[in-house]
């Protein structure tokens, strides 16, 4: 009896799985962060030694990578219009939903290369998308690099940065924008009551509106 309990997996290690540990990866960054994301935090959240975490992930890149897939898999993607403005728009907002789903782990899905089926499924949608209307594969690349940066920056702002570019906050727009006219910087203090202020939403649509048209105007067309 010794021996075969000997060989038994301690407790909750037999439950593991790859999505377990993600899941459980999900919450430490949830509750503390990217930063605090370590094989051994995820092993206390599961109540496993942090070496049987192993047996799924080969390590912390892999895991994190694994939290990236794991969020852009459950982008639901659009069904394609033929509208190239409509289709590349509906991409965008999914993207925008996904990234804001867990925005402590935003800057995973921004900014992981992924190599997977559902890490390069988005790409492949954009692709598709300037594909059929008529862009060669060369400048579709070229395309999409400059439509995703576009929404990452506008994402890592949102997620990360939002106090820097303005606020919600009654009285921290003010405070803001007192500092913004008091500047010496005329264009600055002339553009203060805008600058004090941050609209998320707005400020997405803005920036997706702006790409569409660079693409449409690239592309020759208005979509």
């Amino acid at each position: 009896m010794t021996t075969a309990r000997r060989g038994r997996p301690p407790k909750g290690e037999s439950r593991l799985s790859r999505e377990a540990i993600v899941r459980a990866t999900l919450r430490v960054i949830d509750a503390e962060g990217v930063t605090a994301v370590s094989m051994r935090a995820v092993g206390r959240v599961l109540g496993v030694d942090a070496k049987s975490l192993y047996n799924h992930v080969e390590g912390k890149d892999d895991l994190l990578d694994a939290v990236a897939e794991h969020l852009l898999g459950a982008i639901a993607l659009p069904g394609r219009t033929g509208d190239l403005r409509a289709d590349l728009r509906a991409i965008a907002y999914a993207f925008r939903e996904r990234a804001l789903a867990h925005p402590e782990a935003a800057s995973l899905v921004l900014t992981r290369q992924l190599g997977s089926f559902e890490g390069l499924a988005p790409i492949d949608a954009v692709l598709t998308v300037l594909r059929a209307a008529g862009c060669p594969a060369g400048e579709a690349v070229h395309l999409l690099r400059a439509l995703v940066a576009t929404l990452i920056g506008s994402l890592l702002r949102e997620v990360d940065a939002g106090p820097t570019y303005g606020t919600t906050d009654i009285a921290g727009i003010a405070r803001r924008q007192a500092t913004l006219k008091g500047s010496g910087l005329p264009a600055v203090a002339d553009a203060a009551p805008h600058l004090a202020r941050f609209d998320a939403a707005a400020e997405y649509e803005f920036a997706v509106d702006l790409a569409l048209d660079a693409v449409a105007a690239r592309l020759g067309s208005a979509g």
